[in-house]
């Protein structure tokens, strides 16, 4: 009977656990709801001003944005975009693990030179990289409380203003796009400078006749750092509907694992059961035939 018990007290636990996950499920899909919202409202302006950028920058040479200067990239920084919170499948290590791979296959020397600087956006990433002694400049956890451009923007001037005195010489940005609930892509962009191949894309394009004013150079030079802030408002947008999305999934999944658990065990219970009454059933009769005996 001590089985029985340890199998009731494992289906009592397994179905606690299966509520919790079906909870958080329902909890992430309301989230993601209005993430996902987000994030589309967002990308049609941020293409939208990528090419306005490239019509305007098309026939501009030696702009003098400091942007754009391209510099021998010996001191990089590096922006990870993960979470606050865990309970998302494999979401905060696919980060870590993509941002270990740009710095091992592209940025050893400068990692070996002590010359690769991190931004976090996510207590995953922080603790992370805090944890291996990493340059961590910063803490961000706080933005997804409030999750709005201008809280975005204050990390974003601080990068630019960096990289503009010369502290950084390139900016890399990773962080997951979303594409639906069940899929995150890995993605891996030059922040700064603003990267040239972008604007020669751009320059094939049917060019725009705009009637400018105050002048092209002028525009340009505004538009380049709202670009910049853009790029990475939609970067941590998608990885918050991202989150989301892998949440959901994973505790999807782990609620029907649970279902499965679950029933095992009753399989196993009633079994467990079934050979008990068996074995008291045949005491009885042997007790039985002992006395008539």
């Amino acid at each position: 009977m001590a089985n029985l018990k340890e199998v009731r007290i494992r289906i009592s636990s397994v179905q606690s656990t299966q509520q919790i996950t079906k909870a958080m499920k329902m909890v992430s899909a309301a989230k993601l709801k209005r993430a996902t919202n987000a994030i589309i409202q967002l990308r049609p302006y941020a293409t939208k001003l990528k090419e306005i950028l490239g019509n305007l920058s098309a026939n501009l040479e030696g702009s003098s944005s400091p942007y754009i200067e391209e510099r021998e990239p010996n001191k990089v920084l590096i922006v990870v975009v993960s979470s606050n919170r865990g309970l998302a499948g494999a979401f905060n290590m696919n980060v870590i693990k993509a941002t270990n791979n740009l710095i091992s296959e592209k940025y050893s020397e400068q990692y070996k030179n002590g010359n690769v600087s991190i931004v976090a956006i996510g207590k995953k990433s922080q603790d992370f990289y805090e944890k291996r002694n990493y340059n961590v400049i910063g803490n961000n956890n706080d933005v997804y409380a409030a999750l709005t451009f201008e809280n975005v923007t204050k990390i974003t001037d601080s990068i630019m203003a960096g990289f503009k005195n010369g502290e950084y010489d390139r900016v890399e940005l990773v962080y997951n796009r979303f594409k639906n609930a069940a899929v995150q892509i890995l993605t891996t962009e030059q922040l700064l400078p603003l990267p040239q191949n972008e604007k020669a894309e751009e320059t094939n394009q049917h060019q725009v006749d705009y009637i400018l004013e105050p002048s092209q150079e002028e525009i340009v030079k505004e538009l380049i750092p709202k670009s910049i802030k853009i790029q990475l408002f939609k970067a941590v947008l998608d990885s918050h509907a991202s989150e989301h999305g892998a949440r959901m999934t994973s505790m999807d999944k782990a609620t029907e694992n649970a279902g499965d658990l679950l029933k095992a065990l009753k399989l196993s219970y009633n079994q467990a059961r079934q050979a008990a009454i068996t074995t008291e059933l045949t005491e009885i009769v042997s007790g039985a035939a002992a006395l008539n005996g």
